[in-house]
């Protein structure tokens, strides 16, 4: 499962770029409960969206060199430069060279070969997110690939990563875990892409009751992708689209 300790290779923060923060902001915070708190103009209105103090997510202003775009997945490395060499040998490419953030890390924009984004994060002040699987927080994540072996190989030989093949039903699902991490270091999964989509990173959101969430996600203005399914000894969940078209999923899981 997911964590706070964070190892090399480790999901350690997500944020979205919106052309509308405050919309985002109102979204989110309406849905979760998160609170929001702003870094302040000079950072362009960041807002680390909290639950009970703890930061589980980040909302940022969408620029012409900061598009807007779907979530996005950093992955903690200890030395983001190395990382951006690493990745460029292994076929992907490089969105956002290594940058400085203020002392708090130091962080870096990467396609991976199909072109799903993600990013890699070195941390300083900031070593990650403070608070994970709980309710309102990150508790999973996936990567929806055209050619998953394809995809396994990559991030194999990028982070390192322990992938190993869990039945579900008549189907093996490629699990995800960092090459330091413990039998339950999974953070998460491989997904054959649909045909005529994009590849992608997909937060997953826990919360206390799915069903609830979708009906209040349309509420506040977002879009259902697919309604809620059981999946059994995994839990209730659904996937969804904020007002400015960002996907993510929410999932109630089995105790």
């Amino acid at each position: 499962m997911l964590t706070t300790d964070y190892l090399p290779g480790t999901l350690c923060w997500i944020d979205v770029n919106s052309p509308d923060v405050q919309a985002s902001n109102s979204f989110y915070t309406g849905l979760f409960g998160w609170e929001s708190i702003s870094l302040g103009p000079e950072h362009m209105d960041y807002r680390f969206c909290q639950v009970g103090g703890k930061t589980v997510a980040a909302i940022g202003q969408a620029t012409e060199d900061n598009p807007a775009r779907a979530w996005m997945v950093y992955f903690q490395t200890p030395d983001a430069d190395a990382i951006a060499k690493t990745i460029e040998q292994a076929g992907g490419t490089v969105l956002a060279a290594p940058l400085d953030i203020q002392g708090q890390g130091r962080m870096a924009v990467f396609a991976d070969p199909a072109g799903a984004w993600f990013a890699a994060w070195q941390p300083g002040a900031t070593k990650g997110l403070g608070l994970v699987t709980d309710p309102g927080s990150l508790g999973w994540a996936e990567l929806y690939a055209p050619d998953p072996a394809a995809a396994r190989a990559f991030y194999e030989a990028v982070f390192g990563w322990r992938i190993e093949d869990m039945p579900m039903g008549d189907l093996s699902y490629p699990v995800i875990s960092p090459a330091e991490g413990g039998e339950t270091s999974s953070m998460a999964g491989i997904v054959q892409l649909e045909p005529g989509d994009s590849a992608h990173w997909l937060p997953y959101f826990e919360v206390p009751d799915c069903d609830a969430t979708v009906g209040l996600a349309q509420r506040l203005g977002g879009t259902v992708r697919a309604p809620a399914t059981t999946i059994e000894g995994v839990g209730r969940m659904a996937f969804l689209a904020d007002p400015v078209e960002a996907r993510f999923a929410v999932i109630t899981s089995s105790a």
